[in-house]
């Protein structure tokens, strides 16, 4: 009853755009910073960072300091890349993400919408006893859960730490995913990915997986398929009405 192959013994999903709506609370983070750091640099003539345009293939769904990397890179600016210590004043790619992270925590405790049709398929992957996971590049995965009570149905979590703690590669690499199994015991082949970013369909595919299952929230159907996503759905419940 779950749209999803025979012998499927776990979910992992992807938090932000898949069962959360903190996609455009990230969005928006990156558009602050990065405004206002083209802002200062090209002054008032500056080319914004555009969600439509920029969002999708710079940053979405990678780790924090790679998509500070990537978008500036597009811009042709390079920048040092410094240490986690630097403060959110710093002019370095780990300066500018601690300031992207620090617009996040804000925007965060101003509230995140789980998307409705995700919470009712999450808890048909439970009633279904399927094991779930949730695979996340942001460092704020944990919260995000306990503050929409998503963690009741969530048995196990790779995000931003853990990927640090471990030295694991971020989307599109498989790494993280693959992590997410072998902890919860469970066969690759036997585990479905659940992303709405190309980075993330991409790393499902590279990590031979039973499935990928792409979420389109932006538009972005054909590119999903593209980067290897087996079946692409605008809502979680979809997979339901498809069963």
């Amino acid at each position: 009853m779950l749209g999803l192959p025979d012998g499927t013994r776990a979910c992992l999903f992807d938090l932000d755009g898949v069962l959360t709506d903190t996609a455009s609370v990230h969005a928006a983070a990156w558009k602050q910073m990065f405004d206002e750091y083209l802002r200062a640099r090209d002054g008032a003539g500056f080319v914004p960072f555009d969600v439509t345009a920029d969002y999708g293939p710079y940053v979405d769904g990678k780790p924090r300091l790679e998509g500070t990397r990537s978008f500036l890179a597009s811009r042709g600016i390079e920048l040092p890349e410094g240490d986690p210590s630097d403060g959110a004043d710093t002019e370095t790619l780990w300066g500018l993400s601690t300031r992207k992270n620090d617009l996040v925590q804000v925007k965060i405790t101003e509230g995140v919408q789980v998307y409705p049709g995700s919470r009712r398929y999450l808890e048909a992957v439970r009633e279904a006893g399927l094991a779930t996971a949730v695979v996340s590049s942001s460092a704020n995965a944990e919260q995000i859960l306990r503050v929409t009570g998503l963690e009741t149905f969530i048995d196990h979590r790779v995000d931003g730490v853990t990927a640090r703690e471990r030295g694991l590669p971020g989307k599109p690499a498989p790494d993280t995913f693959l992590a997410a199994a072998a902890d919860l015991d469970v066969d690759r082949s036997a585990a479905v990915v659940f992303e709405d970013a190309l980075a993330g369909v991409q790393a499902g595919r590279a990590g031979g997986f039973g499935a990928v299952v792409g979420v389109d929230r932006l538009g972005q159907a054909a590119a999903l398929r593209e980067h290897g996503a087996d079946v692409v759905v605008t809502d979680l419940a979809d997979l339901l009405e498809r069963s």
